[in-house]
């Protein structure tokens, strides 16, 4: 016996007041789960980054920004590798002696996996960003002997793939390698070491 309620209004009015209230509920949980991301004042003192590296075509870089710096991710062609060795005799630091990077990165190649190339776009000289050209032969950066790389363009300084510096430049050493690791096979965290927290 219903006594006069009407049950069909008091469904209506029952659903209505559960559907604003989940509408109150996300709209209060969206700029909650929001706040766990860090901020930009966290990103620019120096809060890990991460970055997607599964659509990164072979000669294709990216760059993302660390610590207010701009972060070259570079995935290598075999050409490119190989072609490391052959401009080692004209480079200032072809072992990386003398450069800022990771213990865990091989000196040579500068990376943790060969293919993949991290490095802090700044050139070592006064900071300027050097452009990508990783072009074989570019007749305006050396003909036979480039075998692609970084130009800076603010005072000429030249770097092979590897991010290491040409002998004869402004710039005193090889492009800086920031700490970096990898979560799985896709994404690369920049200011988090492969031994630990940066």
């Amino acid at each position: 016996m219903t006594d006069g309620v009407n049950v069909g209004r008091r469904r209506f009015l029952t659903g209505m007041t559960s559907a604003v209230g989940a509408a109150g509920a996300v709209g209060i949980a969206v700029p909650f789960v929001k706040s766990w991301n860090p901020s930009a004042k966290a990103k620019a003192a120096g809060a890990p980054v991460k970055y997607n590296i599964s659509k990164l075509e072979p000669g294709q870089m990216v760059t993302v920004e660390w610590r207010g710096k701009p972060v070259y991710v570079v995935r290598r062609t075999e050409e490119a590798l190989q072609n490391l060795e052959k401009v080692e005799p004209l480079l200032r630091d072809p072992n990386s002696e003398e450069s800022v990077q990771p213990a865990y990165v091989n000196p040579e190649n500068r990376a943790i996996k060969p293919q993949l190339l991290v490095l802090v776009g700044l050139c070592t000289h006064l900071g300027c960003a050097p452009m990508y050209r990783p072009e074989v032969g570019a007749t305006d950066l050396g003909g036979a002997e480039w075998m692609g790389g970084f130009f800076c363009p603010c005072h000429g300084s030249k770097y092979d793939m590897a991010g290491r510096v040409y002998k004869g430049v402004p710039a005193p050493t090889n492009l800086d390698v920031p700490p970096y690791s990898y979560e799985g096979d896709d994404i690369i965290v920049i200011g988090v070491d492969q031994e630990g927290t940066a």
